[in-house]
């Protein structure tokens, strides 16, 4: 009889913890709502709770933060939010396309606004190319790198990330999710951010491998490379909102750099990106910091295969630097079957050499249309087939600006 008791009693336990989202017994659930300060040891956010970031919040070494699929975490106004996932700590944030987990500002719908909170920062133990130990930028103050690329941080899986991206110094901002030598064991997948007020994703070197991006709607860059990185994204797209754009600087589907003084420091910044949908504005009164599809330069090399560029109003295919147009012109750098269709004024601009010393626009054209590359027409009812894949139904969202 105590037997059946003790079974009838587990069974009640572990049923309401899934009836939270959960798999498991929550873990440390903390007493209050609001999070601030250092996280130590393990804990466990549930989907029963509406979660607040108070400032900078730390996930310090040997912890890790277990979110339930449904969580939702918002920002506190008045002193902006940030998580940080330090080296040797990780996230366990595990939604669902039903229950996806949603980071977003703590304004109510209609008054929300891109910048109300930072962002999420992981940082690992895989490689850059810096010769000494890095700080992640944006006010946060901790150093990431290492030796360890199969170094694991942890698992995003259905995250929505709303409204992010501070700028705390001049040039030193907090991107919607920023990824500091995050390593490969690390999972990361089906990750939306919407109206990321910096970057939406950004790598500092690393080798993480993540698939099922979206940036919708994003300031400056959706996907920003630097410093060594060396994984593979796949099966990601981003879309951009014609009236939104970051007044300072230029919007780009992707900026990489080997470095910000384009130095031959290895590993280089390589991404390697397969079957990508880029979507620029398309549209004839978009705003002018609205820029490239894609802005290769400062010693970076790349590859890029089956994918979509289309509807970006100031190029396509750029590349920037003479490091960058060699590597490209000696086939270290790959550009292969892909497709690109610049804003219809600017068709011309489908391939675009700023060293013309090394290689000529036209030459780049030759050479990108002998590997399989294809140019295509940028219109609207070509957009409306490539913005919403099946993997974005259920937990992602298009909203409009403050919602």
């Amino acid at each position: 009889m105590k037997k059946l008791l003790f079974i009838v009693a587990a069974l009640a336990t572990f049923g309401c913890s899934k009836d939270l989202g959960g798999e498991v017994a929550p873990i440390n659930v903390p007493s209050t709502t609001t999070l601030s300060g250092n996280i130590s040891v393990t804990t466990t956010l549930t989907a029963d709770k509406e979660w607040t970031l108070k400032g900078y919040v730390y996930i310090t070494d040997g912890a890790t933060l277990i979110i339930q699929p449904g969580t939702v975490i918002k920002s506190d106004i008045s002193e902006k939010g940030a998580l940080c996932i330090e080296r040797g700590a990780k996230i366990q944030a595990e939604g669902t396309a039903a229950k996806p987990i949603i980071f977003t500002s703590g304004r109510p719908a209609g008054e929300r606004a891109p910048g109300d909170w930072g962002g999420i920062v992981i940082l690992g133990r895989a490689k850059t190319n810096r010769n000494s130990e890095p700080t992640i930028e944006g006010g946060i103050g901790r150093a990431y790198g290492g030796s360890n690329d199969e170094d694991n941080s942890g698992v995003m899986k259905y995250v929505r990330i709303e409204y992010a991206g501070i700028a705390a110094l001049p040039n030193s901002e907090i991107n919607a999710l920023t990824l500091g030598a995050v390593g490969s064991k690390t999972v990361i997948e089906n990750v939306q951010t919407i109206y990321a007020n910096d970057d939406a994703f950004e790598f500092f070197g690393g080798t993480v491998s993540p698939k099922y991006l979206y940036a919708y709607a994003t300031a400056d860059d959706d996907y920003d490379f630097d410093f060594g990185y060396t994984g593979k994204v796949s099966f990601s797209i981003s879309r951009r909102d014609p009236q939104f754009v970051d007044t300072g600087d230029a919007g780009n589907g992707i900026e990489c750099d080997n470095d910000g003084t384009g130095s031959s420091a290895t590993p280089f910044t390589r991404p390697v990106l397969d079957n990508l949908v880029l979507i620029g504005p398309n549209d004839p009164v978009a705003l002018s910091n609205h820029n490239l599809a894609m802005r290769w330069r400062r010693a970076t090399q790349f590859e890029v295969t089956n994918s979509t560029f289309i509807g970006y109003m100031k190029g396509g295919f750029s590349l920037e630097s003479n490091e960058t147009a060699q590597a490209y012109k000696d086939g270290k750098s790959i550009f292969k079957n892909n497709k690109i269709g610049t804003y219809t004024t600017n068709t011309s601009r489908n391939f675009i050499s700023g060293a013309t010393t090394i290689i000529s626009s036209a030459d780049v054209k030759t050479k990108a249309l002998a590997d399989g590359n294809t140019e295509i027409e940028s219109t609207n009812a070509e957009i409306l087939k490539l913005e919403k894949p099946s993997w974005t139904t259920g937990w992602t969202r298009f909203p409009t600006k403050g919602n």
